[in-house]
Formats: structure tokens, sequence, C-alpha cells
């Protein structure tokens, strides 16, 4: 089993991504929230992997931070969905929001998604709900206040993008917007460090 690989990124174009570890090229699929925080291309990129073995293929895919890796090992889970509908999803909107999603059995917000029925969408809501709460049922806080702290996707988002931890805690703290996405920190973020 590969859990994580750290490297440098030798190709990103979505939904495939390749790093350079030592010298051997691996191959990896991500979702668009996974592509929008890597590096440029060049540089060390630390990512979360899940390794799927099928009879005509072995398939890596990449993660930008813990928190969407255990929510697509949670949703290839539910009957009728692959890890192709799993990036889907989670390219379609960050996992807060699809936490809050099932939190909130919001059917109507992930029917908008490209590849969720109707009925796909309830089975979402009702086997993702338990399998989330079973995954963090031992704190005392909801999984979304838990693990979707979009600060800190944020800040690990710039620590794989080879920044120090404590400097990426003071820009994420200088340019915090309340009820931004971890996305528009990490673009704010940059931007801050550019100028």
């Amino acid at each position: 089993m590969i859990g994580q690989l750290r490297g440098i990124l030798a190709v990103k174009k979505s939904p495939y991504l390749v790093v350079d570890v030592n010298g051997v090229g691996y191959e990896l699929q991500a979702s668009m929230t996974t592509m929008y925080a890597l590096p440029m291309i060049g540089k060390e990129v630390f990512l979360f992997t899940h390794f799927v073995v099928r009879e005509d293929a072995q398939l890596l895919y990449a993660f930008a931070d813990e928190s969407e890796r255990v929510v697509f090992r949670q949703l290839i889970k539910v009957s009728g969905v692959g890890p192709k509908l799993a990036l889907t999803i989670l390219s379609g909107m960050n996992v807060a929001s699809f936490v809050q999603c099932i939190e909130n059995r919001d059917i109507s917000r992930l029917v908008k998604l490209p590849g969720v029925g109707k009925k796909t969408a309830e089975r979402l809501v009702i086997e993702m709900a338990d399998k989330l709460n079973k995954d963090f049922s031992s704190t005392p806080q909801n999984f979304s206040e838990v693990i979707i702290d979009n600060t800190h996707d944020a800040e690990s988002a710039l620590v794989s993008l080879g920044y120090k931890p404590q400097e990426a805690q003071a820009v994420i703290r200088k340019i915090y917007v309340a009820d931004a996405d971890s996305e528009t920190l990490i673009r704010l973020a940059l931007q801050s460090m550019v100028k």
C-alpha cells in the first residue's frame, strides 16, 4: 500500500499528475481541489495517496490533505460510487461544502454535481452521514468543525507548497476572511506572499 508521496512535481495535466520520487515517476489522479493546491512544476510536493488495484489497472489517487482522502475513502464505499465519481464530487465542491451538504441533507445541491442523480444523492446523504459520524465519533465536536477547518487546510496546502509551518500559519492569520473556503484562503495567502 502506498500511503503518501514526497517528490518533485513533474507533470500537472488535470486530472493527472506525475510525481518524481528519486527517479521513479508516480502517475496519480486528483480532484480539482488538490490540483489547485499543487505547486508549480519542478517544485517539491507532499501528497496523501490511495491505491486501487483492479483487474485491468492499478491506480493511485492523490490528495493535498488528509480530510479529502478520508472523504474519498468513504465515498467509494457508497453503493454506485466509484473512484471516478468520488473525484468528480470532490472536484465540484471542497470537503467542507460536501460535509455541510451531508449534515444538512441538501440533496438539491448534490444533484448539481456532474454524474450525481437524485437516487445517488439520496444514497450519499443516508450512507455518508453514518460513515462520517462513525469515523469521528470519538471527538466532542462535529466532523466539519474537527476535520474541515479551512484555516488548517489552507496552512497544510501552503506547507506542501514549500513554506515553513510558522510562515503559513502567520500569513493565514493575516489574510483570514470569515466564511472563506480553503481555496480562497490559499489564493489570498499566495497573493499576500508574492507582494
